[in-house]
């Protein structure tokens, strides 16, 4: 890990100079009642930039949050706002309730044959479809591999900010790897195989279904892999930008 930056090439320095010297004539042209609100809004842009990862960390942390308060309302029998959640992460995941997590229930997660074995109808069993009851427990609006990336994603945010942002980039070789590869095997051979079996359903194929520890460890890789190649770039960035400024 390293918090180092490459010094400024001459064709960098040229170009600064130049564009300070835009921003002194765009400031020359600007009438007296813009320049307060051009001020304003580059101090509201600074101040985003200097608090980038405490703001995406937020970010995460609340994606990943709010789909757990869905059953922990449902348990407290507020049906409605726990809908409105599945309802609105919706469009971002499958939420199929044979790949979610559960709370407050027999188990922490089902798969399909222990759905209908419990009584739940096949029908629901289709994406954003059942949700849960007070025996089985209320299913989180996010499925497992979600949860995985998304929760991972905000907790090596945390850990990258506490370790005071030290981190060398990771190599696009090694994101590939170790963070694209293993979860597009794990959900396309399970995707391939169940696409197979409904195309051709006397070909004898076996539709392949993952397993919640393959798609937490998958997607966990997934989201730590992302957080450690991208985090790092933008924080050199930020602070290439920063001593630019001072200059």
């Amino acid at each position: 890990m390293d918090n180092s930056a490459p010094e400024p090439t001459v064709e960098d320095i040229l170009a600064e100079v130049e564009r300070r010297r835009a921003a002194r004539r765009a400031e020359e042209n600007r009438s007296p009642r813009e320049r307060p609100l051009a001020h304003g809004a580059e101090r509201v842009g600074q101040w985003f930039v200097r608090h980038w990862l405490a703001l995406v960390n937020l970010w995460w942390f609340l994606y990943v949050g709010v789909p757990f308060l869905a059953p922990i309302l449902m348990h407290a029998g507020m049906e409605g706002p726990a809908r409105l959640i599945h309802l609105a992460y919706q469009p971002l995941c499958h939420q199929l309730p044979y790949r979610s997590w559960y709370l407050f229930g027999e188990q922490p997660y089902y798969s399909m044959q222990e759905l209908i074995q419990r009584g739940v109808d096949p029908d629901l069993l289709v994406p954003h479809g059942y949700i849960g009851d007070a025996v089985l427990g209320y299913k989180v609006a996010l499925c497992q591999r979600d949860t995985a990336i998304y929760g991972t994603i905000f907790l090596a945010g945390l850990a990258f900010a506490l370790s005071g942002r030290r981190w060398r980039p990771l190599p696009l070789w090694a994101y590939l790897l170790f963070g694209l590869v293993p979860v597009a095997l794990d959900g396309g051979i399970q995707f391939v195989s169940q696409v197979l079996v409904l195309l051709f359903p006397s070909a004898g194929f076996v539709a392949v279904e993952s397993t919640p520890l393959r798609r937490v460890v998958t997607g966990a890789l997934f989201g730590l892999m992302t957080v450690w190649m991208v985090y790092p770039t933008v924080h050199r960035a930020v602070q290439a930008a920063e001593r630019t400024a001072e200059q």
